[in-house]
């Protein structure tokens, strides 16, 4: 079995949709680093000091590469990354290599089935 990792930089707000949406779509699981501080075109805003942008998450999802795509799409429509610049990012890149995946394989196995 081959996976992609998908990491996804999110409004703390919207985590828990993102992550809702990713698993309707095959998502088995995923690591949540909370308060992650991000800029994109233009430098965060601060006042004396203390950053006054919303805390981000980064979502990391390990996922068998069929289902890959259809959840990266998922996850930009629950976290309407195209309405605005400031709403997120997400992307997948390949994994040579997992270990400690075995207790999922069986789950996706039934998934990809289902999918193909």
């Amino acid at each position: 079995m081959h996976f992609k990792l998908i990491i996804a930089f999110v409004d703390s707000d919207k985590t828990d949709n993102i992550l809702e949406a990713a698993r309707t779509k095959g998502a088995t699981g995923s690591t949540i680093i909370s308060q992650a501080r991000g800029e994109g075109l233009e430098h965060a805003k601060t006042f004396l000091g203390l950053s006054l942008e919303a805390p981000r998450d980064v979502l990391l999802l390990l996922v068998e590469q069929h289902l890959a795509r259809d959840i990266l799409e998922s996850i930009e429509r629950a976290g309407e990354f195209e309405s605005s610049a400031k709403e997120g990012i997400a992307f997948q890149i390949d994994v040579e290599d997992a270990v400690g995946v075995m207790h999922q394989i069986q789950a996706l196995e039934q998934t990809l089935e289902e999918k193909i």
